[in-house]
């Protein structure tokens, strides 16, 4: 029996709620219905657009951009400050009622969630009943709209959320994929970032179907497994499980959040290097070697986004692991302030597996093996501060093991 995965995926999530609020406390104007958004200080032209509305969304502003940029796209745009408190209460409430139909919910983010609805039909009804069910209870009871995806697999039922929206059910079955998918630009699909997309527009590939039909040997050639990757995705393939809790040691990841706003490469890329040791040491601890390696980026308005990519080969090796960190940050970086910085880590081998040699590649990765070797043996027995990186002498601000590892071990008297 196929899978019936559901991707939820409230429409403007941040406008939306803070809409909701105003009209229930008294405010006559929807935001919704208005060129507005939610930022920074209006008057003083500060923050970064983290909502807008669809008639925003007409005159270009876009999420992410700074609030003076937007404001020289539509000079009248409602700008109103954001309530994360409030938003943490609408997500609860959000996967509450989500919750009801299946125990198997995974929450993407803050405002969007996996349900796997396999074998609910006696319950329920079919999948576009339910899907519709649940998207007019949550407009009717919580007063904010969604889309919902439907498909087979994870990757599918996103990509469906994504289409037209707002306040709207669509279905991406794998039948559905030539049609509906493949016309779309590169860029839209799941994972393909701005890097990516010009890789592939030197091959010629511009859109998902171009990027389907193209040989996956010669992806690999250029983009190396990031290029069988995203081929896979982009012929709708996807094995990954709705987790209603992530399963133990399945994934290894530290994240740490700054005493002040990161607003250059350099620092960012200090700190994480710092975030590369504890999770590259966590992976050896264990015994074990991550191949995809993800950079999460929060910024100073807490909006949040991230990157990732896939090793050539598994690695627990600090070096290569930061290296690949950098890369991800700096095709991910639009240059608005951080707050918060995280590496994740996934697809796990043991670690007595192979490495997979590269003809051009004269890395010395037995001399950075024995050196984390060396590095673990003196934290171990003295405590992380008793080995540091240069880096983090010049830099007093900065922890050189940040997140909950850092403290765990210090320097023993």
């Amino acid at each position: 029996m196929d899978k019936v995965i559901f991707h939820i995926d409230v429409n403007s999530a941040f406008l939306s709620w803070e809409a909701v609020y105003r009209l229930k406390h008294g405010e006559t104007l929807d935001l919704r219905e208005i060129p507005s958004a939610v930022g920074g200080d209006r008057e003083k032209r500060r923050g970064v657009i983290l909502a807008k509305s669809l008639s925003a969304k007409t005159f270009g502003v876009r999420t992410g951009e700074s609030i003076a940029e937007a404001l020289r796209k539509c000079p009248e745009l409602t700008v109103v400050p954001g309530n994360h408190a409030l938003y943490e209460k609408c997500s609860a409430a959000f996967m509450k009622i989500l919750r009801e139909y299946t125990p198997d919910v995974e929450q993407y983010s803050i405002d969007e969630a996996f349900l796997d609805m396999t074998g609910t039909e006696a319950l329920f009804g079919p999948p576009l009943e339910v899907a519709h069910a649940i998207k007019d209870r949550i407009r009717d009871e919580l007063g904010f709209t969604v889309n919902v995806g439907i498909s087979t697999n994870k990757l599918l039922a996103k990509m469906a959320s994504d289409f037209k929206k707002p306040d709207l059910v669509h279905t991406l079955f794998p039948e559905e994929i030539e049609k509906k998918m493949w016309p779309l630009p590169v860029g839209e699909l799941f994972s393909v970032g701005k890097a990516t997309v010009r890789e592939l527009s030197k091959l010629g590939i511009r859109t998902i179907g171009e990027l389907a039909k193209y040989d996956p040997a010669v992806l690999s050639q250029h983009l190396k497994k990031q290029g069988e990757f995203i081929w896979r995705l982009a012929n709708g393939i996807d094995s990954s499980l709705v987790e209603s809790e992530p399963a133990a040691n399945k994934c290894y990841g530290n994240s740490t959040t700054i005493a002040f706003d990161v607003t250059d490469a350099g620092t960012a890329k200090i700190v994480l290097l710092g975030l590369a040791e504890t999770v590259a040491s966590r992976l050896r601890n264990n015994q074990v070697r991550a191949e995809v390696v993800s950079v999460g980026i929060r910024t100073h308005e807490l909006q949040h986004y991230s990157h990732q990519t896939v090793l050539d080969s598994p690695t627990n090796i600090t070096q290569e692991l930061y290296q690949a960190a950098a890369k991800l940050f700096d095709e991910a970086w639009d240059g608005t302030p951080i707050r918060q910085l995280g590496i994740q880590t996934g697809r796990l081998s043991e670690q007595g597996a192979t490495r997979q040699l590269q003809l051009f590649d004269n890395t010395d990765y037995e001399k950075l093996e024995r050196l984390d070797s060396a590095v673990d043996k003196i934290r171990k027995r003295f405590g992380n501060d008793a080995v540091k990186r240069a880096s983090f002498v010049m830099e007093e601000k900065l922890d050189h093991m940040p997140g909950k590892s850092s403290g765990e071990n210090r320097t023993k008297k």
